[in-house]
């Protein structure tokens, strides 16, 4: 190529770049940012971050999480700090306390359009942005004021460093050439892997071990299946289905060639990476909680939920690969076709299969990884939504320049997915709306926004139009997710009317102690801005008094008789099941001052009682009587 030529080239690819970028950052930029702090903490994660980071500042504490005046054990302090950032610059509201985990979000949807644009071409790295970023699952991390996008951001940054330090941009069939340096599978450059791994260690400081282990795991399966020596063909010829099946599967993990692939990735770096960046933290609150924080969170919250079902968070081996294509909606839809495609491409000795076995990694790795752990959340996976973006934008962009081996059949009934889901959608908010939402039914026209769009891409697709089709699919898939999160989340929220209740705690005096009796939400605590104490239904022997000798040790719990004694001015909250039990169980003095209905609960009231209503209520039956 002349050197005019190629200038051109690269002027034309930069501008293209720089065009993407602006599409990728409007498409998801809308998802995230659109009403991001119209709605009120949503129970139950929400509040508790928010909440934490604010007592935190209150205090003037960096290093102690703490909620309700308790230890937060739960995560490390990373999210915390953001958004006590945010509060100091923007004030402590809902748009503060979500902002970092929507810029966040759009920083791991750019760096999903820079792994695929390395290992596939810039097209199929637009269209794995722009499903990544209307992704249900991932679009409620962008939104959430939880560590997952944090995590989901810090991982991906990992594997975009090891994918620029170790592929040259996809230009030809041999995918030897499309490494830096022949047979070199690792990064050489030392930048690219300090870099990779101190992004692996901030993802330590948001969300614990699993911020080294899931990123070092992907990258090592990788590594072990590229760096094996190839077998003789006539070895191969010689075996049946089955064998080629368990060598396949078990000769990564020889014990040797194990070894020595772990020894490539540099562990002394990695561990002396996540030492230095996270370490000084972990160490800092043992010495400061006297070594509670970290029997908890080490032991309770990792070691605890990998090993035991806690809060009733269990699901079989499907949970997951059921949980990720119901969290990649509207782009699931491509799933079938995906796969076929994957089959034909590996098959065909594709320049493209690195990219997918790649991504396969990624996906195959985490899925496996919190399949054998006993505690499930859908939430668990969402850190491998960016290799699902790649393997849908690299299907769907093979199918729209014609070389697809894949019957057209496959993608017209892929299409009509979003139809089917419109239905379904629109049929769960109507009955959503009748049941909890007072007769609000408006919601259910979110459901006809695939449904339309469904219609049009199927249209497109049959009559071989597929470009046009796609485009069909992502409009559909930004408006529908604008809608949801956007719109529909504050119309859901104007129905939480629990704020009659914590308004009136806010207002009331600071020093007035509030019990809750076998209910708590942890936005009640946010919202009522105090911390709030949960009572015991029997006596307790760990004593009588709310004074503790450590500020982050767990509040007393003991009965309403030993609290009213305590505290005779005290609020209480409790529901309509059991307020009649409490107040036989406080002084006479106490009754109903405010009460409201429990968020998509029928049926069920919060209550809140006070000193003096009693009498009130007394002197109004006395009235009456007269």
């Amino acid at each position: 190529m002349a050197p005019n030529s190629e200038r051109a080239s690269r002027n034309n690819l930069s501008r293209q770049t720089v065009m993407h970028f602006v599409v990728i950052t409007l498409f998801a930029g809308s998802v995230f940012f659109t009403n991001l702090g119209s709605a009120k903490l949503w129970d139950r994660d929400e509040p508790r971050n928010a909440g934490c980071a604010s007592e935190m500042l209150q205090r003037g504490d960096w290093v102690v999480p703490v909620f309700n005046s308790e230890l937060r054990h739960q995560k490390p302090v990373l999210l915390y700090w953001f958004i006590m950032s945010a509060y100091l610059v923007l004030g402590e509201t809902e748009l503060s306390a979500r902002i970092w985990s929507a810029l966040l979000g759009l920083g791991t949807v750019w760096m999903t359009y820079g792994i695929a644009r390395r290992l596939v071409n810039p097209t199929a790295g637009l269209i794995a942005s722009m499903a990544l970023s209307t992704s249900v699952m991932f679009s409620v991390a962008a939104r959430a004021a939880t560590p997952d996008s944090i995590l989901i951001f810090f991982s991906t940054l990992a594997v975009l460093l090891y994918v620029l330090g170790t592929f040259a941009c996809q230009r030809d069939d041999d995918p030897a050439q499309h490494l830096k340096m022949a047979g070199s599978w690792f990064p050489h450059q030392y930048r690219y892997v300090l870099g990779m791994y101190a992004a692996m260690a901030m993802a330590v400081l948001a969300k614990g071990p699993v911020g080294l282990i899931l990123p070092t795991a992907i990258i090592g399966m990788f590594l072990l299946i590229q760096r094996l020596p190839p077998l003789p063909t006539a070895y191969w010829n010689r075996q049946g289905r089955v064998s080629r099946l368990a060598i396949a599967c078990f000769r990564p993990f020889s014990p040797l060639h194990f070894l020595k692939t772990c020894w490539s990735m540099r562990p002394i770096t990695a561990i002396l990476s996540v030492l230095l960046i996270a370490g000084p933290w972990y160490v800092l609150v043992g010495i400061k909680t006297e070594g509670d924080f970290l029997n908890q969170f080490l032991m309770g919250e990792n070691f605890g939920r990998a090993t035991v079902v806690l809060e009733s968070h269990s699901g079989g081996i499907w949970f997951y690969p059921l949980t990720l294509l119901i969290g990649f909606f509207p782009w699931a839809i491509f799933c079938f076709p995906t796969a076929l495609t994957i089959d034909r491409q590996m098959s065909q000795g594709s320049k493209y299969r690195t990219a997918i076995l790649f991504a396969l990694c990624w996906i195959g790795v985490q899925i496996s990884l919190f399949t054998i752990a006993s505690t499930k959340l859908p939430s668990y996976v969402t850190p491998c939504y960016p290799a699902m973006g790649i393997l849908i934008g690299l299907t769907v962009y093979i199918w729209i320049t014609n070389k697809s081996s894949v019957a057209k059949i496959w993608y017209v009934l892929a299409v009509s997915g979003l139809i089917t889901s419109g239905l379904i959608i629109s049929a769960g908010l109507v009955y959503v709306g009748q049941e909890f939402l007072n007769g609000d039914l408006w919601l259910m026209l979110i459901g006809v926004i695939p449904i339309l769009g469904g219609l049009l891409a199927v249209y497109f697709a049959y009559t071989d139009q597929r470009i046009r089709s796609v485009i069909a699919v992502s409009l559909t898939s930004l408006i529908f997710s604008v809608t949801l999160f956007g719109f529909g989340t504050t119309a859901v929220d104007s129905h939480r009317t629990t704020s009659v209740v914590l308004d009136f705690l806010k207002q009331s005096d600071r020093e007035i102690k509030v019990a809750s009796f076998h209910t708590l939400e942890s936005s009640w605590v946010v919202y009522a801005k105090r911390p709030i104490f949960e009572l015991a239904h029997s006596a307790n022997p760990t004593g009588l008094k709310l004074e503790r000798d450590r500020f982050w040790k767990p509040k007393p719990c003991i009965t309403p008789e030993e609290f009213s004694r305590l505290q005779p001015t005290a609020f209480y909250l409790t529901t309509n099941e059991h307020v009649d039990e409490l107040l036989t169980r406080l002084p006479a003095n106490y009754g109903i001052a405010e009460s409201t209905p429990f968020f998509l609960k029928k049926d069920l009231q919060l209550i809140l009682l006070q000193p003096g209503e009693g009498e009130k209520l007394a002197a109004e039956q006395d009235g009456e009587l007269r």
